[in-house]
């Protein structure tokens, strides 16, 4: 599932605000210009086996205060990814 546009950025700034209020991170926010010379490094970086995102443990969205309280207690040793189910799906 991908949010395309200003809808799907304001919504994804926003989930980002709420989850802010009930951990210890401080919500900012930061536009960046890619450059097509970075990227390009950066896929071969990752085609190549260089860069690899860690990832500690993955959650629904209907779980979130699960990971919320796994951050908060300051386990996590990678990433805490929360995955938004498709509705289309069984």
């Amino acid at each position: 599932m991908t949010d395309r546009g200003a809808g799907g950025l304001v919504s994804r700034l926003m989930a980002a605000l709420v989850l802010s209020l009930f951990g210890s991170q401080k919500f900012i926010t930061f536009l960046a210009k890619p450059k097509q010379t970075d990227l390009v490094v950066m896929h071969d970086l990752m085609q190549a086996g260089k860069v690899k995102p860690v990832i500690d443990r993955c959650y629904k969205l209907t779980e979130v205060p699960q990971p919320i309280r796994y951050l908060s207690e300051k386990h996590a040793r990678g990433k805490v990814v929360i995955t938004l189910e498709d509705s289309n799906q069984p």
